[in-house]
Order: structure tokens, then sequence, then C-alpha cells
């Protein structure tokens, strides 16, 4: 999920790769270091959020090149499977394919259901209903709905401090997307609701997978949420592909789609779960509200955008959200 869809593909497209690339190095050997380093430690998961939202912001603005020619459903179903491709190659060469107790393989097909399947299908098809600019207004509901769940699931604490963090950094983020673009309106309902319903999946998906991650490892964890959203996103993808020509869909455009499995997919997931598997559930989704901040920094520095005063109000306000939501951590580690 992110706000990447307000600035244009077309400029941004060429340069994405190598960005990601040499930026997801930095941040995997940062987090190597932080594993082995406890005085480091407090450093690897915020490298890892702020990384997952380089790539998970990339989905929209290389998916608009794809989504022209494919199907969303099929998009869906081929990224899934990529993931899950790579997963189950990395984790068959680490070995301990299976998970530790049998009653995790339920939960975590049930995170696979809310983080990958009803999370994807209702974005792409609420995208695809509504405006990128109502999209981006209830996307602030993430964190909220991510808290209030890990509050009542007993899986955080709910507390003062981390209410009004998230509510600065969400009314930082309505401030640089200005209200005013959004239409909500009796055309895009539909649209609206499946955005609702893919935050409220997301947000639970992230509120409570953390226990699951920590007893069976990042790759392990990953490697069966995908395993198990196949099950549903394959024939799906294999149905929607059905209804065009695959074999008039360019080179490029599948060069791309291997891109989204492994840069806007695979990546983004496992940094996620690397930081879930160390800090609280609100921490990991108060970053969302960062993927926007970063959309129009990335717009201003590469193709020349002006940045106002509202732009510098939204970043103190979003800075200074994720600096209360994560402070107490920092310190303990510190």
């Amino acid at each position: 999920m992110s706000w990447w869809h307000l600035i244009e593909p077309t400029k941004t497209l060429s340069g994405l790769p190598s960005i990601h690339s040499r930026f997801c190095r930095k941040v995997v050997r940062c987090y190597s270091l932080n594993i082995t380093d406890e005085k480091n430690n407090s450093l690897g998961p915020f490298a890892a959020l702020l990384a997952a939202q380089f790539f998970f912001g990339s989905l929209p603005v290389i998916g608009k090149v794809v989504l022209a020619v494919l199907p969303p459903i099929a998009l869906v179903g081929i990224r899934t499977t990529i993931t899950a491709a790579i997963l189950v190659a990395i984790q068959s060469f680490r070995g301990r394919f299976w998970l530790r107790e049998k009653s995790d393989y339920w939960r975590l097909a049930a995170l696979s259901l809310f983080g990958v399947v009803i999370n994807q299908l209702f974005f792409i098809g609420g995208l695809s209903l509504t405006t990128a600019s109502n999209t981006s207004l209830l996307a602030v509901m993430i964190p909220v709905f991510a808290l209030i769940i890990g509050s009542v699931a007993g899986f955080e604490r709910l507390t003062g401090i981390k209410m009004i963090g998230i509510a600065l950094a969400a009314v930082g983020v309505i401030i640089l997307i200005d209200p005013r673009r959004a239409s909500f309106s009796s055309q895009t309902t539909l649209g609206d609701l499946f955005i609702v319903v893919n935050c409220l999946a997301y947000g639970t998906y992230v509120a409570t997978s953390k226990g699951a991650i920590m007893r069976n490892g990042i790759f392990r964890s990953m490697m069966w949420v995908f395993i198990f959203s196949c099950v549903i996103c394959i024939p799906l993808g294999v149905w929607s592909l059905s209804t065009i020509d695959v074999a008039a869909v360019p080179t490029r455009i599948w060069l791309i789609v291997l891109w989204i499995g492994v840069g806007a997919t695979a990546a983004p997931y496992l940094l996620n779960a690397m930081a879930l598997s160390k800090v609280d559930p609100s921490m990991v989704a108060v970053f969302v509200y960062l993927q926007p901040l970063i959309g129009f920094t990335l717009a201003w520095l590469f193709l020349g955008e002006n940045i106002g005063a509202a732009f510098l109000v939204s970043a103190a306000l979003i800075f200074s959200g994720v600096f209360l939501v994560t402070r107490k951590f920092v310190r303990a580690e510190i």
C-alpha cells in the first residue's frame, strides 16, 4: 500500500531499479551488522522499515505501466507466485522448511489471507474504482487499525503517546496530499469501501504477525505466508490471464512484472518482517506515513517539482509522529 501513484510514472520509471538496489544493499549490510551488534541494534529495524517504504512505494508507479497491459488480478497472481518461488528457493537452501508448531500453519494461512490476498486484491480493485487521492487519504487508517487491533488482541499496549504520534503523522499526510484533491461521491463509494477493507486487512496483518514470525524466523514465516496465498491467487491469476493474448504482452512488461515480484513484493515483506521481529506493530505501521513524504522528496530531487510550506509542515508533523511512536524503543536500545 502506498501513495506514489501521485507522482507521474513515466518520469520515474527509468531510475527505480538502480536507486532501490543501491539502497537495499546498504540496508541489508546495516541490518546484518545490527543483528550481531547489540549496541547498534536500535538502527536495524528502522533501516529495514525505511527501505520497505521505498520498495512498497515503487509499486503504484511502475504498476500503472503494467496495468495498462495486464489485468489487475493477473498481476496479483504473478507477483505472489514470483515471491513464493523466491522464498521457497531461499528457505530450501537455508534448511528447516517446516514450521515449529502445527498451529502456526493455521496462523500463517490466516496472515496470508489478510496480508496478501485481501490486502492486494482489494487495493488494486479499489484503485480501479476510485481516485488516487481518495486512496491516499483513506490509507491513513492503516496505522490506526493496526494500533487498535493490536491493543484489543493484547499484542501491544495502547498508550496516549502512541495515539498522539499516529494522529500527528496522519494529519501530516493529509496536509501533504491535500484533501481538496479528493472527490468522494456515489461513483467512488464501492472503490472507497474496497480501500477501507484493504487498510483493515493490512492493519490486521501487521498487528497480529509478530508471534509467528518470532517463532519460525523471517524467511520461513514469509515463505509460508506466500505459499498459502498462492492457493487463491494462482487460480485467479490464471483465469485472469486467459482473458488476454499473453503472447502479445511486450518483453518490457514481463521484466517490470519480475521487478514487482522481487523489488515491490518479496523485499518489502521481508524487511517488514525483520522489523516486526524486533519492534511493536504500531512502530511498523506508522512508517507507512513516510511513503508520501519519500515520494514527494524524490519528485523534488529527480523531477524538479516544487516544495512549498505545506510540505515542510507535513514533514515536521510526520517525523514528530514517527518519533513519538518509536522513541521508547530507541531509548531502551540505546
